[in-house]
Formats: structure tokens, C-alpha cells, sequence
């Protein structure tokens, strides 16, 4: 994400730096709270008092049409765009009572503008390694052997541990995603937030990634997640809420199996739809007469 407003330089709460740590099995913290977000540029409305909680054993899924307000809502909740009303509460921090510099560094991000701005002669592991310092490249900082492993076993638990020496750009669009996606987790992050990561994907990367992001969901020890999307048939199984926006607005959240529903989808686009799921997966169409 590309950083547009200016960082707070409110001095760091040492109480609070180690609530980017992964949380023990069992614990259930809360990672993330907006309360009446809204958000106006140039006059027009992008979010609308949003209010919105995750707590540390959830998997959320943002789901919305274009213009919704999905990225909008993403960079404010991992304070890369302030908000013009409401209050931010990320990994027990307050938007304008935290660093937001040393703060974002806790937060896992993806996607797929992401891989565009990384060189592609660099190897997946090295790729992997730059999230350390928060860094597109691996030559303006120093990295360890501990740097190295670390990156090998997250790699390996994307199922991309065989792809550590060759260059990120002669992997298909969903390996880079992959890893990306080892990237992210590599931090050890207090949030993992994954914004259209399916974008431009072929058919077999994205099930390849659908797949992954399943198995992470269902593994308590990873953090917590938020998946960006506009296609239900893009939810992973394992993933347990979802937000839908209209035009800024929440129009639903809550728990999958509530509010994943035929009307609150069909009021979410706009367009009568039918809903069904299917081995775990979630499958919408123009509903018929």
C-alpha cells in the first residue's frame, strides 16, 4: 500500500509493543477496533460510521462490489489513511497515541498490487526476508542466518518451500502470491490482512491459494485474518465472519453462517441473487423467476 497520509509522532507505549505477538492457543484478544469510522474526501463519502471488531481467533471476510469502500476500510483499519471521524484501535493501540511507523510493522499485508512492486530477480526467500525491515529490496539492510531459516519455514508452510532460490519473477501469479502470503506471516504479525490476493490469478493459482489460505484458517496459531473480496466463490472454508459494505456502509457482519445470506448478498450488489454452498464453498447467481 502506498502511504498517503503523514505518520503520528506520538511517542511508542512500550506497555503495548508486544501486542503484535502471536497469541498463545487458547487466548482470544481483540486485534482490531474502528467505532463510527467514516472517512470524506474531496467531499464525497468513502466509508459511513463503520463500526467493527476482530478478535484474535477470527478469520473475517470483507466483501463488497467496487467503490464499496473495501480498500478504504483496509488502509484505515492498518492506519495508512487517517480516518475523518471515529476512532482506530489496532493490536491494543490508538490511532494518535501510537507510532503508527513501528505499529504498521506488526500488521501482515497482501495482495496483489503487491508483487508488482518488487524486483523479480530477487529469490522467494529473499523476498520473504525484506518484510523483516519492512523493505521492497534485501541490500540496504542485514540479514542472519536465523533471517534465512525463518524465511525457508514460512515459505514451507505455503507449500512454497521448494521455490526458496528461484527468482520471484519466474513464478506463476499464484506461487508469488504464496509468497507473499509467507511474507506476511513471516513477522510473526498481530494481524494478516489480504486485499483481492485472487486478482489476475489463473484458475489453478487461485484454488492453489484458496486452498492455503483454508489450511491457515483452520490452524490456531495463525493470527488473525481479513480477506479482501468481491467474489464469494473466493471465501476460503475455515474462514468464520464477514462485513459487507454498500456504498461505505456496513450493511451486515457477523458470524458466516448468520449473515453469509441470499438477501443481505443481494443488498450488498444490488442484484437479486441465489446463494447456495457447496463443499465448503460459497456460490452466488442472478437469482430466477
Amino acid at each position: 500500500m502506498n502511504e498517503q497520509s503523514t505518520p503520528d509522532d506520538a511517542p511508542h507505549n512500550p506497555d503495548t509493543a508486544s501486542a503484535g505477538m502471536p497469541r498463545e492457543p487458547g487466548a482470544d484478544t481483540t486485534a482490531l477496533v474502528l467505532r463510527g469510522v467514516g472517512r470524506v474526501v474531496e467531499g464525497r463519502p468513502l466509508l459511513v460510521d463503520v463500526d467493527w471488531q476482530v478478535r484474535s481467533s477470527q478469520r473475517w471476510v470483507v466483501l463488497g462490489a467496487n467503490g464499496s469502500g473495501k480498500t478504504t476500510l483496509v488502509r484505515i483499519a492498518t492506519m495508512w489513511d487517517h480516518p475523518s471521524a471515529g476512532d482506530v484501535e489496532l493490536l491494543g493501540q490508538r490511532l494518535g497515541q501510537t507510532d503508527v511507523r513501528r505499529l504498521r510493522s506488526r500488521v501482515g499485508f497482501t495482495g496483489a498490487a503487491v508483487a508488482a512492486l518488487l524486483r523479480p530477480s530477487l529469490t522467494a526467500a529473499e523476498v520473504v526476508m525484506t518484510a523483516k525491515h519492512a523493505a521492497l529490496a534485501p541490500w540496504w539492510h542485514h540479514y542472519d542466518a536465523d533471517d534465512a531459516a525463518g524465511a525457508r519455514a514460512a515459505l514451507q508452510r505455503v507449500g512454497c518451500g521448494d521455490r526458496c532460490e528461484q527468482r520471484f519473477g519466474t513464478l506463476s501469479s499464484g506461487e508469488q502470491q504464496r509468497v507473499l502470503l509467507a511474507r506476511a506471516l513471516s513477522i510473526e504479525p498481530g494481524l494478516v490482512v489480504l486485499d483481492e490476493p485472487n486478482a489476475g490469478l489463473d484458475l489453478a493459482g487461485r484454488e492453489q491459494l484458496i486452498s492455503t489460505l483454508a489450511q491457515l484458517a483452520l490452524d490456531p496459531l495463525t493470527p488473525p485474518l481479513v480477506l479482501v473480496t468481491h467474489h464469494t466463490d473466493e471465501i476460503p472454508d475455515g474462514f468464520s465472519h464477514v462485513l459487507m459494505l454498500r456504498d461505505g456502509a456496513v450493511l451486515a457482519a457477523g458470524p458466516m453462517a448468520e449473515t453469509m445470506t441470499s438477501e443481505n448478498l443481494s443488498a450488498c450488489f444490488g442484484l437479486r441473487l441465489s446463494l447456495e454452498r457447496r463443499h465448503g464453498r460459497w456460490v452466488a447467481r442472478a437469482a430466477r423467476d
